[in-house]
Formats: structure tokens, C-alpha cells, sequence
């Protein structure tokens, strides 16, 4: 992975068709996807239980750009070393999900994969200040982590105070939740560079028929550039 604030999307396969997992994958990114984004949720740290390592171990063959793994559970150290392994680009765990977060970002580091952190609406910036340095990402929570589809809450100021606190550090901002051609512009303005979208990218289209995604991955990021 080389490091660039342009803008990125990151279909989330959270709203793909589980059925048909790796070949959702490779017609995002036949159609213009960046990255693809790997909701992980266990029922306890979220509401939701999606799946594990496992999972993303079958789905690397599939991926050919960057498999953005973001972990919503908890406790979290014990899973990583299992998530490095399934192929994983870039771990992100919750500040919130454990005491110890500092130890969980160099967790990340040491098995080779880019380290992020991400931040649920409740928790402010100043909560990463310390471990900055620490990181490849930071993921602002645009909606209370758990379930695809939920309505955007507006973090711009957030973002802004994130951007400005990241300075010249190669430190992407990535947004998870409710983001689509109308709240791509607000995030992508405030500082953010990686859109995570899983209903707006792959409503309306099917493996079978994937031109939509390719629509709707242009639609937020044309909209996003005109930020």
C-alpha cells in the first residue's frame, strides 16, 4: 500500500450477498472499488454477529486490492494474530473495545499489518491523540456500530478536529456509516479520504449484474471530489 490522500471507496460486503462472497468482491473492484471493507462483529461489542477469520482467509483470493478489516468486538487482542494471518492489509479495533489500546495498535504493527483505530459517535478526537503515531487509519463512526443501512450522524466536526490533529502524518481518515453521493461531500470537506459504503454501492446490482456498482462507486466519488 502506497500512502495518498485521494479519495478512496471501500464497498463494505456487509450489504453484498453472503451467499456469494468472493465473486461480490471481485465485481466491486471490476468496477472501480479502492478497497474492499470487512465488517467483523461478534454480538457482545455490537449487536450483530457477522463472521471470522475464516471468512476472510476464503475471501483473500478474491481480493486483489486492499482487504480493510475492521473489527468491532471485543476483547480484541486475542483475535488479531488470526486476522493478520486470513491476509488482512489493514486491522482496525475500537478505541472503545478494550482497556489497552496502545497494546493493541503495537499488536498490529508487529504482525505486519497497517494498524487503525476507529472511533464510535460518542467518543471524541482527543481519544486517539495519544497513539497518533501509532497509526495507518483513523475510522470515524458516522453511525452506531452494529448494522448496515442506518441513518448518517453528522460528524464533520469531528473529522475536521481529526485533520487537523493528524497534520503531515501519513494517516488516512476513513468514514463507516450512512455515507452516499449526499454525505460523501460533507465528510470528504471536513478531511475524510476513505468512504466506506455498503448499500449505496450495491443497491440495485447483483454479480449477475454489476453495472450499478460501478455507478454508485462513481456517483460518491464524483460527488465526494466536488468537496
Amino acid at each position: 500500500m502506497t500512502f495518498d490522500r485521494s479519495i478512496k471507496i471501500a464497498p463494505s460486503i456487509l450489504a453484498s450477498d453472503f451467499a456469494n462472497f468472493g465473486a461480490e468482491c471481485a465485481a466491486v473492484e471490476a468496477q472501480g472499488a479502492d478497497w474492499i471493507h470487512v465488517d467483523v462483529m461478534d454480538g457482545h461489542f455490537v449487536p450483530a454477529i457477522t463472521f471470522g477469520a475464516q471468512t476472510c482467509k476464503a475471501l483473500r483470493p478474491h481480493i486483489k486490492t486492499v482487504m480493510d478489516v475492521h473489527l468491532m468486538i471485543s476483547p480484541v487482542d486475542t483475535y488479531l494474530e488470526g486476522f493478520a494471518e486470513a491476509g488482512a492489509d489493514i486491522i482496525t479495533a475500537h478505541v472503545e473495545a478494550g482497556p489497552h489500546i496502545h497494546r493493541t495498535l503495537q499488536n498490529i504493527r508487529s504482525l505486519g499489518c497497517k494498524a487503525g483505530v476507529a472511533l464510535n459517535p460518542g467518543t471524541p478526537a482527543e481519544a486517539v491523540a495519544d497513539v497518533l503515531d501509532m497509526v495507518d487509519l483513523v475510522c470515524v463512526m458516522t453511525v452506531n456500530p452494529g448494522f448496515g443501512g442506518q441513518k448518517f450522524i453528522d460528524m464533520t466536526a469531528k473529522i475536521a478536529k481529526l485533520r487537523a490533529m493528524i497534520g503531515d502524518r501519513p494517516i488516512h481518515i476513513e468514514i463507516d456509516g450512512g455515507v452516499d453521493p449526499t454525505t460523501a461531500p460533507l465528510v470528504a470537506a471536513a478531511g475524510a479520504d476513505v468512504l466506506v459504503a455498503g448499500s449505496a454501492v450495491f443497491r440495485g446490482g447483483s454479480v449477475s449484474n454489476p453495472t450499478p456498482y460501478g455507478e454508485n462507486i462513481r456517483a460518491i466519488r464524483a460527488a465526494a471530489s466536488q468537496s
